[in-house]
């Protein structure tokens, strides 16, 4: 490829660089991008791991991911020094880690790695093209791969800090789905599994990964509305009088109303779920008796996972179903109170469903509520 080929190349991919928001999808993108525009044929982007004081790498060519002490190998040292280097000849240099290609089988014969950093200056990770396809890597090879790692940092860093936003954003949002919890004596594990049952419905389903992340934690806010219930209900032993459930029965409209109006699409979709998670199938659920696909995708996968955690899980008023008594029951509800075609995925995917029970069990339940889930 000539030089005005190569610069054409990185031009016209730069807009997408910046973009993507996907730490390890930017990483491929970059890595394909290098091999292509320097005609090697394997490449590696590293960060710093500063906790571990390692380098890191999920994207390498023909291998997994890769984890190197900080300080150790090519990479160590071009982020030791800050500096770019040029080997025409690894394992002619004492810096040279051949450990990677023992394990491998690979046969790195040169190398070109270049320091990465971030807006303050501070060293963010290091980018290595190994084996030039034509030849031996050139001055002007450095100065286009020196080009490519300015982009490569600025985008990485700003991948990387929209991550941190949403991992910070998630937290929020399961810290809320806690809050009404603690009137209730369901535990944190129980919205933690519910979101997860519904993401594996979703995933089931075919639906994209964006959706699939939002119903994992759109689904934990199902009952988000019983902080609007007065405790004197909410918390009421023994079984509740007629008026008493219909005020309880308002805790969905409650939940709808705090969240519908919120400019995010994953509370859009909780306000959905907060709304219709009672209602049934065959019309006969709360609080509006909508029937069958009338009710929200996200309410009828809440529904059914809400359900199953439930029965299975004790509460100070009940002792736990077994997982038979629970299929059992769940079954003979299709078409009554759940969709069927949930249920149906939702057992055929059982395998999977009872590792999350397992990975995230219940502490023992310490409540005074006498309340049944409603």
């Amino acid at each position: 490829m000539s030089e005005l080929g190569r610069i054409k190349v990185l031009l016209s991919s730069a807009e997408k660089i910046s973009k993507e928001q996907d730490v390890d999808k930017l990483l491929v993108m970059l890595s394909d991008l290098t091999r292509e525009v320097l005609g090697v044929d394997r490449c590696s982007l590293f960060l710093l791991d500063r906790e571990r004081n390692e380098l890191w790498t999920k994207v390498a060519h023909g291998v997994d991911e890769i984890r190197v002490p900080a300080d150790r190998g090519i990479v160590g040292w071009v982020a030791q020094k800050g500096e770019s280097l040029v080997v025409n000849d690894a394992y002619s240099d004492n810096r040279f880690n051949p450990e990677v290609d023992r394990e491998t089988g690979y046969r790195t014969q040169n190398i070109l790695a270049i320091p990465l950093f971030d807006k303050k200056g501070n060293i963010l990770g290091v980018f290595q093209a190994v084996n030039k396809l034509k030849g031996s890597f050139s001055g002007e090879d450095v100065e286009l791969f020196t080009l490519l790692g300015g982009y490569a940092s600025s985008a990485i860093e700003n991948s990387i800090l929209q991550a941190k936003i949403k991992d910070a954003y998630r937290e929020a949002v399961m810290r809320l789905s806690h809050a009404a919890e603690y009137k209730d004596p369901e535990t944190y594990n129980h919205i933690v599994r519910v979101g997860l049952f519904a993401r594996l419905m979703a995933e089931r389903l075919g639906l994209e990964k964006e959706v699939r992340d939002s119903i994992m934690l759109a689904a934990p806010m199902h009952d988000i509305g019983k902080i609007g219930i007065p405790d004197a209900i909410l918390l009421k032993k023994g079984k509740l009088n007629d008026w008493e459930w219909d005020v309880m029965k308002k805790h969905t409209i409650i939940g709808y109303e705090i969240l519908k109006d919120s400019s995010s699409e994953l509370l859009q979709m909780a306000a959905l779920v907060a709304l219709d998670h009672h209602e049934r199938w065959d019309g006969t659920g709360y609080p509006n008796g909508k029937k069958g696909e009338e009710i929200s995708l996200w309410g009828r996968i809440t529904s059914v996972a809400d359900v199953f955690d439930a029965l299975l899980s004790k509460r100070p008023y009940k002792e736990p179903w077994s997982l038979e008594r629970t299929v059992e029951h769940m079954n003979s509800m299709k078409g009554k109170q759940f969709d069927p075609q949930l249920i149906e995925l939702f057992f055929s995917n059982l395998e999977e469903v009872v590792d999350i029970r397992e990975k995230y069990k219940d502490e023992e339940v310490q409540s005074n509520s006498g309340q049944q889930d409603s």
